[in-house]
């Protein structure tokens, strides 16, 4: 009987010490905890709630069902998610060739040639994008290059439109790919490349059955947050596409700007968020959203 009583007390001794622990464990994070309300629930739930206010002031439906009955809102979509994914597959097929390059360099080499990756950082995104409006114009410096050169015979219209639109995204969106995917290649060791050359590999089965998926929690972090950055950017659409190119984030600037209707933009807002919330709930079905945060292999 003693022995059982002791046991029990134990055992209460112990979970009272890890309730006082696990508090302890709460006071700590409650400044982390305070500050995600603030930035992120509070404001998430101000933009739920005003979607759900109509015109008339009261609480109403209609913004969300003005965007199932209108069909231009459907096209918005789709035009975001369509230069969403087409400038990340672009990006890897740019980013992967060039940070396995740098990947292979020594290390003195590699961080000089990672200041061309960061370069863009640099400088502000608005004059990047006017920049590209310069050069990709009718009288610009690419078709002026390009007609003296016999390429074409005339100027093409390579902006105002969807290739304009994803020649600016991809450059801006470019080293977001490219850092995590250089970090996971560097993390990869050699002597695995080595051992498959030894068991018989020649360099390219070697690269596709150790390398590549060895670099895959890198690839899908940069791809992952390419892509959920494209689907709210505005600035490099509302400049390139000119007007003929709309994203969901510009169809919510008009909302607020032309018709200060902000119930309408706060509905896009929040259809954008959960379809954000979406694609990130899909991607953890193939990978572990742990893993490729931590870039682990």
């Amino acid at each position: 009987m003693a022995a059982l009583d002791a046991t029990g007390l134990n055992a209460e001794g112990l979970r009272k010490d890890g309730f006082l622990e696990r508090l302890q464990l709460f006071g700590l994070c409650s400044p982390a905890i305070l500050l995600v309300l603030i930035i992120l629930v509070i404001p998430a739930g101000w933009l739920a709630y005003v979607s759900f206010i109509g015109a008339d002031g009261q609480f109403s439906m209609e913004n969300y069902s003005r965007m199932i009955s209108r069909k231009s809102y459907m096209r918005i979509f789709i035009t975001t998610f369509e230069v969403s994914v087409l400038t990340t597959l672009v990006c890897v097929l740019i980013g992967y060739p060039l940070a396995y390059f740098l990947s292979q360099l020594p290390a003195r080499i590699a961080n000089i040639c990672m200041i061309t990756v960061l370069l863009p950082f640099w400088t502000s995104l608005l004059v990047r994008t006017y920049a590209w409006l310069v050069l990709l114009q009718k009288k610009g410096l690419v078709n002026t290059f390009a007609i003296e050169l016999g390429l074409w015979d005339e100027p093409i219209k390579i902006v105002h439109n969807m290739t304009g639109t994803l020649i600016g995204m991809v450059h801006i969106m470019l080293p977001f790919l490219v850092l995590p995917l250089y970090a996971s290649m560097k993390a990869v060791n050699r002597d695995y490349m080595k051992a498959a050359s030894n068991l018989g590999a020649n360099p390219v089965s070697a690269f596709w059955t150790v390398f590549f998926p060895l670099s895959t929690p890198g690839l899908f972090a940069g791809m992952l947050i390419v892509f959920v950055l494209c689907l709210g950017f505005y600035v490099t659409p509302a400049v390139l596409g000119g007007g003929k190119v709309i994203m969901v984030s510009m169809k919510i600037a008009s909302n607020i700007e032309l018709f200060v209707n902000w119930g309408a933009a706060s509905a896009l807002g929040v259809v954008l968020l959960v379809l954000t919330i979406g694609v990130l709930w899909i991607a953890s079905r193939f990978v572990r959203l742990e893993q490729i945060v931590g870039g682990g292999h």
